[in-house]
């Protein structure tokens, strides 16, 4: 399937990410016409082709407009200070919602991520691109609110807030729309070292939000010698919404690639961001399927033993039985020096693993014993007794959504069947079966 794999290894920014797209073939025009049903004025887009480090790209700016007096315009940069800062001292201006348009204290605290999320929402972009931005600010806003130790619904944006951004995450999305949508697939994830300016002080990198939203996602992070920020928020929230996986190249057969560069001049690495538009020969994983089964978590405790008798390995098992051990069970193996052997095995619920531990270590000749959490997936279980001509059986009963797929009678009731009535245990056992209408 069309996939885009972007090759990270000088960071990501959403201006970055922009360039990247517009240099794989996303016509400039059809961006700025998507973006123009959101409710935004005071800026412009600026598209240029440049190189960095002798490789040609595409360098896209989000210029604001400011009003009479003010400085000129303020195109964001990658990895200067923090991701959106704005060094001017001035926040670009932003159209609130009616009901905001004349609440100074809205106005002098950037925008919710409720503001952002309604903004748009109501506006005429695709469903996707819609669902997708939202997505975006949301993981943003998760993060902010878990720094500042508020609610998601209540975080005001510093950094991300600027429209700057919002233009970034909603031209991303609109741009992953008009690429076809491709699964998207990364490189490993590389920040650089040193300190950030950002709203909260001076930071380590990687900075308080980027961090926050690799932690929510499980993403992985390694740090390279570049004395800069390479991630900002922006970048990461789109990283964790959209990368599928993370890692080298999948067999990847590419058939057009797009540089996107940023603007500062890094020490170890050109500062650009390289995006790839192929076909992956990885198959993808089929989507999940949605059981209904039981799941528990066990210790799988082991050991290898090539001295013990018999008879005290009996006695291990009956005495891991009488523990309440899930199963005990032993098999032959071939140890070092030709000897036989047997590994010892017990199976028992996480929180008992010390105890049988310690009953392996204590009743035979080990030294040591492996220990592994396994998670299990069970059949939902339930008992019955049914009627057979030897008289009434227990048995036992498996299913999976619904339906029975295991039957199995048990065996003390067959047992006691067969010795009730002289009949074999076999013949009991059979009769049980068909009575549950087993196969």
């Amino acid at each position: 399937m069309p996939t885009l794999y972007l090759d990270i290894f000088s960071g990501i920014s959403g201006d970055m990410f922009l360039g990247a797209m517009l240099d794989l073939g996303v016509p400039l025009a059809n961006l700025e016409q998507e973006l123009r049903k959101l409710p935004l004025h005071g800026y412009h887009l600026h598209a240029r082709r440049a190189s960095k480090a002798g490789i040609e790209g595409v360098k896209l700016d989000v210029h604001i407009d400011h009003g009479p007096g003010q400085d000129h315009d303020h195109p964001h940069e990658h990895g200067e200070d923090h991701a959106h800062s704005h060094p001017h001292g001035h926040t670009p201006h932003l159209p609130h919602s009616h009901s905001h348009s004349h609440d100074p204290h809205h106005a002098a605290h950037g925008r919710s991520f409720a503001d952002i999320r309604d903004m748009i929402a109501r506006s005429a972009l695709s469903e996707w691109v819609r669902t997708k931005a939202i997505a975006v600010f949301q993981r943003l806003a998760v993060a902010e609110g878990k720094i500042h130790g508020k609610p998601p619904e209540s975080v005001h944006f510093h950094e991300v807030g600027a429209l700057d951004s919002i233009v970034d995450i909603t031209g991303a999305c609109v741009a992953l729309e008009l690429l076809g949508r491709p699964l998207v697939r990364a490189g490993t994830v590389v920040d650089g070292t040193g300190f950030v300016r950002c709203a909260h002080g001076r930071m380590p990198l990687p900075a308080p939000a980027t961090l926050e939203v690799f932690a929510a996602r499980g993403i992985g992070v390694t740090q390279c010698p570049e004395p800069h920020e390479l991630i900002t928020p922006t970048g990461a929230a789109l990283l964790a919404e959209f990368a599928e996986s993370f890692g080298p190249l999948p067999g990847f057969a590419p058939t057009r690639i797009g540089y996107g560069l940023g603007t500062r001049e890094n020490h170890t690495r050109p500062n650009l961001l390289r995006a790839m538009l192929g076909q992956d020969a990885t198959p993808s994983p089929a989507p999940a399927v949605a059981h209904d089964w039981e799941t528990d978590e066990i210790a799988v405790l082991e050991t290898n033993l090539d001295d013990l008798p018999g008879e005290i390995l009996g006695h291990v098992m009956e005495r891991a039985f009488s523990l309440g051990a899930l199963d005990v069970f032993h098999t032959p193996i071939q140890m070092k020096k030709n000897r036989p052997g047997t590994v010892l095995t017990i199976l028992c619920l996480a929180d008992q693993a010390d105890a049988f531990t310690a009953l392996m270590l204590t009743e035979t000749s080990a030294f040591g014993v492996r220990r592994t959490l396994a998670s299990r997936r069970k059949l939902r279980r339930s008992h019955r007794t049914v009627e057979t001509r030897y008289g009434p059986v227990e048995i036992k009963e498996g299913s999976l959504d619904g339906h029975t797929v295991q039957v199995a009678p048990e065996f003390e009731s067959c047992r006691l069947r067969a010795l009730a009535t002289g009949a074999t245990v076999k013949a009991v056992f059979e009769a049980a079966r068909h009575a549950a209408g087993a196969p």
